[in-house]
């Protein structure tokens, strides 16, 4: 029985299948794999677009821990101390947001605002908008200028991408 199998002659669609399978990972090794891991390419080509303007927001609910008042006091006085320039032309705002009134609403839902939180937005020349939560503030609030160092360089790393 074992001998009858061996001997039996590979049928032509054997041949078809391995071939389409090649095929295929061809297919996905040249076209589809490299995209994927392209992500950084993508993001380079929208960080030399050309901002227009930076806001730093801390979203808030009514009652504020401590550590939610720093969050959003450390960040007002970091865009204040070393981004005076840019907050008289319009390059940099700063805002506290009560997310949780009902005149915030549109601005909390187009940053999906969950909780207390230090969000930067950038809005391109073309158009076109981003946004990114800080979380790494929520470990630097025990050491403020450790915090406004870190919070600088943050935005300075945004501002100047170009």
């Amino acid at each position: 029985m074992i001998k009858e199998n061996c001997n039996k002659k590979r049928s032509p669609h054997n041949y078809n299948l391995i071939i389409g399978i090649i095929v295929i990972i061809l297919f996905l090794s040249i076209f589809i794999i490299p995209k994927y891991f392209a992500g950084n390419v993508i993001a380079t080509e929208e960080i030399s677009k050309e901002i227009e303007k930076i806001e730093v927001i801390h979203f808030h609910g009514t009652n504020q821990c401590s550590s939610c008042v720093s969050v959003g006091n450390f960040a007002e006085e970091t865009i204040n101390n070393y981004f005076q320039n840019e907050l008289n032309s319009g390059k940099i705002t700063f805002q506290h947001i009560n997310a949780e009134l009902s005149e915030n609403y549109l601005i909390s839902k187009k940053y999906q605002v969950k909780s207390s939180s230090l969000w930067i937005g950038i809005y391109y020349k073309d158009g076109t908008f981003s946004k990114e939560e800080n979380v790494n503030v929520w470990y630097k609030i025990d050491d403020e200028q450790n915090y406004m160092n870190y919070l600088k360089s943050v935005i300075e790393s945004k501002l100047f991408e170009n």
